[in-house]
């Protein structure tokens, strides 16, 4: 897996490599030698202590014993795996098809108040055509190899963003202009998602901000996609997993980012201008 940003399961995987760390130096062991009476390279180790690869059992257990701390063994693998367990995997979340992933978020959705989002890839789902979210949703479905239950998926997507409608609720919501562009419908789909971007964009729940690619000397480089909601809770999207982050020091670290994201943005008719030009370069 891929390891996150920060994040509550990167916090629990380093609790896992420092333990590590302080039976070998307890041991009196360097991490070549280590290496060595494990059977691995020096290299892995360190990847090890340094929580850029998380441990197998197996891999906890060699360690233990070359520490002389069998009895310890046990006891990491069980943090190990519940550290892992922290992040979501897309596969496990969606492997009987997209469907039950979109109502999955409903009650999320429904006891937040201010949702913000920033995306440097895609049109944020609450924002989405059906056009457009069935181009993203069999892109998806494809490289995942799951069952295909786009259309169904679609439709549920496309219910579940009507909360948009709904009156006591505030959407944020920023994106980079390249993510204008990247064409995941034919034309015309993208055309009327371009569209309709410009009419969510009207509404007075919503704020939308466009970060122009030509903006110089940026204060904050492009981030990775991720959903803040209310000031309680942080999902963090990669390939490979969805990252939740509930720490109030971690969340603070992504408000102040989505801060300076927010001063590079354009709005209003700057805004409308730079969708413009990229329904315009659809022709």
């Amino acid at each position: 897996m891929s390891v996150s940003p920060s994040s509550a399961a990167q916090a629990a995987r380093r609790s896992v490599a420092d333990r590590l760390r302080e039976l070998r130096a307890e041991a009196g062991l360097s991490g070549g030698e280590l290496g060595d009476r494990c059977g691995w390279t020096h290299s892995k180790s360190s990847r090890i202590e340094n929580a850029r690869t998380p441990p197998t059992p197996d891999d906890i257990r060699r360690w233990c014993e070359a520490c002389g701390a069998v009895g310890q063994a046990r006891d990491i693998v069980a943090q190990s795996q519940n550290a892992e367990s922290l992040y979501t995997e897309w596969r496990r979340r969606s492997r009987s098809g997209l469907k039950q992933l979109q109502h999955s978020y409903v009650p999320l959705f429904r006891s937040t108040r201010l949702f913000r989002v920033y995306s440097a890839t895609l049109l944020p789902h609450f924002v989405q055509t059906e056009g457009y979210a069935a181009g993203l949703l069999t892109a998806i479905s494809e490289f995942r190899e799951i069952p295909n239950d786009v259309a169904e998926a679609v439709a549920a997507r496309m219910q579940r963003n009507l909360i948009l409608r709904e009156p006591g609720r505030r959407y944020v919501l920023l994106v980079e202009e390249s993510a204008l562009r990247h064409q995941l419908a034919d034309a015309d789909a993208m055309a009327a998602q371009l569209g309709y971007l410009m009419t969510v964009g009207a509404m007075p729940s919503v704020s939308l901000g466009i970060i122009p690619m030509a903006t110089r000397e940026r204060s904050q480089w492009p981030l990775e996609t991720f959903h803040m909601y209310d000031d309680t809770l942080v999902s963090v999207e990669l390939l490979s997993a969805r990252v939740t982050v509930t720490q109030p020091s971690e969340i603070a670290l992504y408000e102040k980012a989505f801060a300076a994201l927010q001063q590079m943005a354009v709005y209003g008719a700057d805004a409308r201008a730079l969708i413009m030009e990229a329904m315009a370069a659809l022709r």
